[in-house]
């Protein structure tokens, strides 16, 4: 009779769990498609703001004349035209792009990590951009040669020499997650005094335009930055999705993960490799960007879930709509005048990195 009744004690528990599942996946969708109604919002609004104001009707006639079989009169006169398709449209798809790669950047280290507090700069991601375009602006390298430019090159080579680094100081150590992060950390420190020796050494000119670069911006001629950051953003992008779920793996430990048949190791690396190409190619058109990628997962997890599953897809939707929202205010806030994206993030960031740790601060006690 004892042996009988488990099935019936058992059931409600696995009706329970089902349940929750279920839940945690209509929360997630939901999540999902507010997200999209929302960033949809804020890029109409970033396409129709700024000095030379453009109507909603006509920037989505324009917009809806460009599908195929739909024909719409924008009613847009043909500056307005290339202001919008040439300006507003392609500086509102790379801040979405930047702050989707710096969002899902940040939920990747922080699951391989197992610590919240990591970003995409971790591994002096940040101080080996700064120093490759520091040399390439400071120096008069700023050069293009059709599609390609000297200083997202540069930026680019400087991250990835940083992260390289970092990792053979990690490999030599052990290869521990510790050991890479603090190789990480002695990285940023070397890169960020060569990049002050560097600054120090320009005229006023020179310097001004290095720590315009340094401060994030999101200017853009035409379609250039887009072209080069979409492949990273696909091709990284794509191994950090299939990977979500190994992270959520890597939270148990890696004699767990080992158990469930997750190779520790080789997960880490992939995702690690991906995450910093992603940021890298990132920081290399918009330069420094400061608590995207700190944030953003921290907004996710407190609101939607704790799975990485559902963390690092959503990461990329809200890291895109939150960087969109901000560079309006860039553009608009000291108009005529703008004011640096990194900036504001950083006022926008700061304080609220600063509640969300005094919350927790406070709910442990």
């Amino acid at each position: 009779m004892a042996d009988a009744s488990l099935p019936t004690t058992a059931l409600p528990d696995a009706d329970a769990a089902h349940s929750a599942v279920r839940r945690a996946f209509g929360m997630s969708i939901g999540a999902a498609v507010v997200g999209v109604v929302v960033l949809v919002a804020v890029g109409l609004f970033s396409a129709t703001s700024g000095a030379a104001g453009l109507p909603v009707k006509g920037v989505l006639g324009a917009l809806f004349d460009w599908v195929p079989l739909i024909g719409v009169d924008s009613s847009l006169s043909t500056t307005q035209e290339n202001i919008l398709f040439e300006i507003r449209l392609p500086r509102l798809v790379l801040g979405m792009l930047v702050g989707g790669s710096l969002g899902v950047a940040g939920a990747s280290y922080q699951g391989v990590f197992r610590n919240p507090l990591a970003d995409p700069y971790l591994l002096g991601v940040s101080a080996g951009a700064g120093f490759g375009a520091v040399l390439a602006l400071g120096f008069g390298l700023d050069l293009s040669w059709g599609p390609f430019d000297t200083v997202p090159a540069a930026a680019f080579a400087g991250a990835l020499v940083a992260v390289l680094a970092s990792m053979a100081i990690a490999r030599g150590g052990g290869a521990s997650p510790a050991t890479l992060l603090l190789g990480g950390v002695a990285m940023a420190a070397l890169f960020s005094a060569a990049q002050t020796y560097a600054i120090q050494q320009l005229n006023e000119t020179r310097a001004r335009e290095v720590l315009s670069w340094l401060f994030g911006q999101l200017n853009t001629t035409g379609w250039k930055q887009v072209g080069l950051l979409l492949p990273y953003v696909v091709v990284c992008g794509v191994v950090l999705f299939i990977h979500r779920r190994h992270l959520d793996v890597l939270r148990v430990g890696d004699d767990e993960a080992r158990s469930l048949g997750l190779d520790p190791a080789r997960s880490r690396l992939v995702v690690i490799v991906a995450a910093s190409l992603l940021t890298a190619a990132a920081v290399s058109v918009s330069g420094l960007i400061a608590f995207v990628g700190l944030v953003v997962p921290h907004i996710v997890r407190l609101l939607i879930s704790h799975s990485y599953r559902v963390i690092v897809p959503l990461s990329a939707l809200v890291g895109a709509t939150f960087l969109a929202f901000v560079d309006i205010g860039a553009r608009t806030l000291l108009a005529p005048s703008e004011l640096p994206v990194g900036v504001i993030t950083a006022f926008v960031g700061a304080p609220f990195f600063a509640v969300v740790l005094w919350r927790d601060r406070w709910s442990t006690t």
